[in-house]
């Protein structure tokens, strides 16, 4: 059966993206990093597209958007829809809910991403010790505040809802540590975010308090293997298009 697009707003955005940009997804959605095998169920690879075009994913964006759709939903509900999967704000939701995210189900898609993000940051703010959290603390100038975990994550939080590059940054350390963690390999892309010693102190125990989550996942069932780094990555994806203009000073520090 063909891989069917569903009209997804919330990853149309991908078609403006680098190819670069996307080698991290494809590869995913294509192999299991367990074993570096075939997914069994995958069709990416096998559509013409795919084989015509390959790695200049750009020239066939819908495809790979739908194969996370795919993921996204019951192999048999997807043949009573016409082959087609579910929409990316349901697969996140769904990741959510797995993760028991709070998070409100009215809220944009990015706002649901960064409620997703923060969670991961919390449980690793909560698995580093008091020195790493002064450490922290101290590598980041500021003072005036506590070195709880709740005190740092209010100040993760404020920055989040700034914007701007910081948020970009934060955005930029918890995929990355994540995907370190969940798949064994980092961001995928030309130049890193030129991030401060102060967001890659958190590399650590973001993977620790990923790591016992991935266990749980794995023994879930295959889609979640899938879907949930899958979710990180459009997040990041998501931010680096928001913030495109950030790109130039993305060239230094390699993750």
């Amino acid at each position: 059966m063909a891989l069917k697009y569903r009209y997804d707003a919330d990853l149309e955005f991908l078609k403006e993206l680098d190819s670069r940009d996307l080698d991290q997804l494809v590869e995913l959605l294509i192999y299991d990093p367990k074993d570096k095998e075939k997914r069994i169920s995958e069709e990416l690879s096998e559509c013409e597209e795919f084989k015509k075009y390959y790695p200049q994913h750009n020239r066939y964006w819908d495809k790979i958007a739908a194969e996370l759709q795919k993921y996204g939903g019951n192999t048999f509900a997807n043949l009573l829809r016409g082959g087609v999967g579910v929409v990316y704000r349901e697969i996140l939701m769904d990741v959510c809910d797995k993760l028991k995210v709070n998070y409100n189900k009215y809220s944009s898609t990015e706002m649901i991403e960064e409620n997703l993000l923060m969670k991961i940051l919390k449980d690793a703010l909560e698995e580093m010790s008091e020195e790493e959290r002064k450490e922290l603390l101290e590598s980041m100038g500021v003072s005036g505040i506590g070195v709880t975990p709740e005190a740092l994550f209010g100040l993760f939080q404020a920055i989040f809802r700034a914007g701007g590059f910081k948020s970009y940054q934060l955005t930029v350390i918890i995929a990355n540590a994540v995907l370190k963690a969940l798949i064994g390999r980092g961001l995928s892309f030309a130049g890193n975010a030129a991030l401060t010693r102060t967001m890659a102190i958190l590399t650590g125990p973001i993977g620790w308090a990923v790591t016992a989550l991935w266990t749980a996942i794995d023994i879930a069932g295959p889609a979640y293997r899938v879907t949930i780094p899958a979710v990180i990555e459009i997040s990041y994806l998501r931010k680096k298009h928001k913030y495109a203009e950030f790109d130039n000073l993305a060239q230094e520090v390699k993750l």
